[in-house]
């Protein structure tokens, strides 16, 4: 039975072992390990600790489909529409930049539920806090090493992590990857940023006319979101919850600082944007250090093979779903 090992269970990682899984006819064990302890990568849904249904999108906001994505990946996009995980954003976003025969999907059970949705697809065995360490080239299968456990070996390994997380990895593959593959990884960039999600008590109304705004004038905060006024969502039984993303210059300079710095920092900017908000019943602070790639691999924007036989493949499917 071929053993695949897909690391990473964001989007690409989900998305791939979901397409593994209907091309590869027969039986087959599927693996997906993260290093993080949940689902979702860049794509996150966060829960409020004292009310599991209120939710706020820590990653992507929405998903903005162009005419060229429309009719390449229409399958997908079809799919997810009809089962209820997305459906077209109707609530207001202000500043948003809006281009002909643009289409924006929000997912109303929190963003995270298009992974969820594909790791069922995939019906793979998924582990988290599971950090790969090396991979290493053993009679022709990959040993692939992680920071606990024993190594395991595969036929088939699918990478979807950062660049520079595939360069700092130890083992054969140091060996293995071409130079100019080297290269090209490391010609990859990536801005930074943090995101601030705040959780608020049931009955709280957040009184503004958008569900989203783009803000041009603060060093700090870039991005605003009711989230759940966002994905259409009111109840009395939980309350709102309000996102902030924070400026890439902000992110590039406080990326080392303590992320109780950080929000304090955040608050008080968001302070003189929205005067007089109460007090949280929770927040949750998401350092994003890859937040979305600003220069991608010539040549290579959604895949590289590096190493053909036994399979090691450098992976990203955003294009696929782009997300602001």
């Amino acid at each position: 039975m071929p053993r695949v090992l897909v690391v990473g269970a964001g989007l690409t990682g989900s998305l791939c072992a979901a397409l593994l899984r209907k091309a590869i006819a027969g039986p087959l064990y599927l693996a997906l390990w993260d290093q993080a302890g949940h689902a979702g990568g860049r794509m996150i849904t966060a829960k409020s600790p004292h009310n599991p249904r209120c939710t706020a999108d820590l990653g992507a906001q929405y998903i903005t489909c162009t005419p060229h994505y429309a009719k390449k990946h229409q399958e997908f996009y079809e799919e997810l529409l009809a089962r209820g995980i997305l459906e077209p954003l109707t609530s207001p976003i202000e500043g948003m930049n809006v281009k002909e025969g643009d289409c924006n999907f929000v997912a109303p059970q929190g963003i995270s539920s298009i992974i969820k949705h594909y790791l069922k697809e995939s019906g793979a065995e998924v582990f988290f806090k599971q950090r790969v360490t090396q991979i290493n080239l053993r009679n022709n299968k990959w040993e692939v090493s992680k920071e606990t456990g024993s190594p395991e070996q595969f036929d088939l390994v699918v990478l979807t992590m950062p660049a520079p997380q595939i360069l700092e990895l130890r083992g054969d593959i140091v060996n293995l990857i071409s130079e100019c593959q080297r290269q090209q990884l490391a010609s990859v960039s990536y801005s930074s940023r943090y995101a601030l999600g705040l959780f608020y008590e049931a009955g709280m109304k957040i009184d503004v006319p958008w569900a989203g705004q783009y803000i041009t004038s603060n060093p700090c905060i870039r991005f605003i979101s009711i989230d759940n006024k966002k994905r259409n969502i009111e109840s009395s039984e939980f309350g709102p919850s309000l996102v902030i993303h924070t400026t890439v210059p902000f992110g590039v300079t406080y990326l080392e600082h303590s992320e109780e710095e950080v929000q304090e920092l955040i608050s008080q900017q968001l302070e003189t944007i929205l005067p007089g908000l109460p007090q949280p019943v929770a927040t949750k602070c998401q350092k994003w250090r890859y937040s979305q790639v600003t220069n991608s691999a010539v040549n290579c924007p959604s895949q590289m093979t590096l190493h053909l036989n036994p399979s090691l493949v450098k992976c990203k499917l955003s294009a696929v779903f782009p997300a602001p």
